[in-house]
């Protein structure tokens, strides 16, 4: 069976494809994003919590040049394999070189259940790779653009504009924010909030899948066939980038729950930092594009099938 978070997603996908009237109120889904991102980084700031003499600086500059290659990697397959625009193939290889905040939510929680060891640091994983993408994409797109004097003045992003954007957005402030007082006070001085966020963290990540459910139906009904390129490389490019993920945390020596959250954020695919980021940078680009794969396809790919493989890959090789 899989882990219960998973189900509720797929109830809300089941209601989104009857469509039922059932919705979850916006306010209410605001609120669930700001708690599950805070307490997301108030855990791993309790894991780092008297632990960073431990860190290894080789492991982070890894895990940030994965967010740099990934996207250059991508744009020329998207380019001229699934045969997208110049700005398109920026976009979307800003948003698979970035990475879900929903989907480190569910394999973070199946590796806590499966009891799979995690480092200290595994959290910060999630920022490390949030950024480098969408910086790297937007530098080449001005680059590609200024060559072939596509660009106009009102249309070339500022270098410092877009790392400012970045470095602020809501995700990344209450990640950074959180593990900052989580490494801060550890787990004697957030005792107190410990019931609500800790404990209730399966809770708000359950009716966070349940509206993710309900989006991914409006994103991906109709099915629009004439994407049919972009459709498939959202379908299974998440299988290749789990292997990515996978060797490099063997080659770091990584423990397995480790491996397995790197795993799952290099599979999957932005759809919250990356979209603000792009539709202020790259305004010619289609952003309904990159929410169909990232949150269409990809996400639910990775969620109901590709987390549970990728789980059982590392098995097969670590243990």
């Amino acid at each position: 069976m899989p882990d219960i978070v998973i189900a509720f997603f797929a109830l809300g996908l089941l209601a989104g494809v009857i469509k039922s009237d059932l919705k979850v109120p916006e306010s209410i889904y605001e609120t669930l994003s700001i708690l599950l991102m805070l307490t997301l980084g108030l855990k791993g700031g309790m894991s780092l919590h008297g632990q960073t003499a431990t860190l290894e600086p080789l492991e982070l500059v890894a895990v940030v040049g994965l967010g740099f290659a990934i996207p250059l990697l991508l744009f020329p397959v998207l380019r001229l394999l699934v045969k997208l625009s110049t700005s398109d193939s920026a976009s979307i290889a800003a948003h698979y070189g970035s990475v879900s905040a929903g989907t480190f939510a569910v394999v973070m929680a199946l590796t806590e259940a499966a009891g799979w060891e995690l480092r200290p640091e595994t959290t910060l994983y999630l920022v490390l790779l949030e950024l480098p993408a969408i910086v790297i994409m937007l530098w080449l797109h001005r680059k590609l653009s200024q060559n072939q004097q596509d660009a106009t003045a009102g249309s070339k992003p500022q270098g410092g504009n877009i790392l400012h954007e970045a470095l602020t957005s809501r995700g990344v402030v209450l990640l950074l924010g959180g593990v900052f007082i989580g490494w801060l006070y550890g787990p004697a001085g957030l005792e107190p909030l410990a019931p609500m966020l800790l404990g209730g963290f399966k809770t708000l990540l359950a009716l966070f899948l349940l509206e993710m459910g309900l989006v991914t139906a409006k994103v991906f009904i109709p099915l629009p066939l004439k994407q049919w390129r972009l459709l498939a490389f959202a379908a299974t490019v998440p299988f290749v980038l789990a292997w990515v993920g996978i060797g490099t945390g063997i080659t770091l020596g990584l423990p397995a729950g480790t491996v397995l959250v790197l795993a799952g954020l290099t599979a999957s695919a932005s759809y919250i930092a990356a979209p603000a980021a792009i539709r202020a940078a790259i305004p010619d680009a289609n952003i309904g594009l990159a929410m169909l794969a990232s949150l269409g396809i990809t996400f639910p790919v990775n969620v109901l099938i590709g987390i549970p493989l990728y789980k059982h890959w590392i098995e097969a090789l670590m243990f």
